[in-house]
């Protein structure tokens, strides 16, 4: 991968100038580093542990969470050395490695938020033939999918970008080397890597959120068409912490991607952080505090 680079390195311009607010900063983002690591590690043990836990829907969720640190693990260490160091530069070969490897987590991502809307459906919708639909081997079969079609994306991802010729200025206006500020830094036409991004993009986003949308569409007439009003909450309830961790996720990619590159703002280091560095920590939060089963599987629940 890449084309006709005459750069060997990139220097990162970071969050902020200001070196007033590096300090705070760096121990903002290393509490919240520590808290995505701490949180969705104890996800995955929990749901290991716990028998209560051992359904589709949280083998799912360990996944989720594993691919949470993953790609947390792909921008904060990186980013926190920079907030601490005067040297932020980064070799071509390591730019483009840590844009494949955060592609690659995140399209993941995007595709068990699906997954996981799926299989609330079939729970809510099918529930005498949940077993059978949603079986462990399906489960395993989805995800092993999920992962191939997420490397091939992030191999198209990354071809896309680093491909053409860097032969001007090499700083990249981020914190991470991410889509834009990177392909600004391109000397070459950049019109049909732009499309070939946007196109695939378009079918990882929007095949998961037309997944979403038709699932919440039949749970809805289902809950809707139940007796009693508990059940209906119940069944609500269930969905409530994934269309959270959907609006977060969905909502800030959107923002970034499915925009024209010319229309890109300072506050896309912002939602850049709220994507790559908070939403990793908030999922843990959303899903367990939420959820009645794993608050039940905690010791301090029994």
């Amino acid at each position: 991968m890449g084309g006709n680079h005459t750069q060997t390195k990139f220097i990162f311009l970071g969050i902020t100038e200001s070196p007033y607010a590096q300090t705070p900063l760096f121990l903002f983002f290393l509490l919240t580093y520590i808290v995505t690591l701490v949180g969705n590690s104890g996800i995955i043990i929990l749901v290991r542990v716990s028998p209560i836990l051992h359904t589709p829907m949280y083998f799912f969720l360990t996944q989720f969470a594993f691919v949470d640190i993953c790609y947390s693990t792909v921008i904060s260490p990186r980013m926190l050395a920079d907030l601490l160091s005067e040297d932020k530069t980064i070799s071509f070969t390591a730019c483009m490695m840590q844009f494949f490897t955060f592609a690659f987590f995140a399209t993941v991502e995007c595709h068990l938020l699906a997954m996981m809307a799926y299989d609330r459906h079939v729970a809510i919708c099918q529930p005498l033939l949940y077993v059978t639909i949603i079986s462990s081997h399906v489960c395993w079969q989805l995800v092993a999918s999920s992962y191939l079609f997420s490397s091939v994306s992030a191999i198209i991802y990354t071809w896309s970008v680093f491909g053409g010729s860097f032969c001007g200025p090499n700083h990249i206006d981020h914190f991470f080397c991410d889509v834009v500020p990177v392909l600004k830094l391109v000397c070459s036409d950049t019109h049909r890597s732009e499309m070939v991004i946007f196109a695939f993009v378009t079918i990882n986003v929007v095949s998961a959120v037309v997944v979403i949308l038709l699932s919440y569409i039949s749970i809805i007439r289902t809950v809707l068409r139940m007796c009693s009003a508990q059940s209906r909450a119940r069944a609500f309830h269930t969905c409530s912490s994934h269309l959270m961790a959907v609006s977060l996720f969905f909502g800030t990619v959107f923002f970034t991607y499915l925009q024209p590159p010319s229309s890109h703002r300072n506050l896309d280091k912002v939602v850049s952080i709220i994507y790559a560095v908070v939403t990793p920590m908030l999922n843990p939060f959303i899903y367990s505090l939420r959820n009645k089963e794993v608050k039940g599987a905690l010791p301090m629940g029994h």
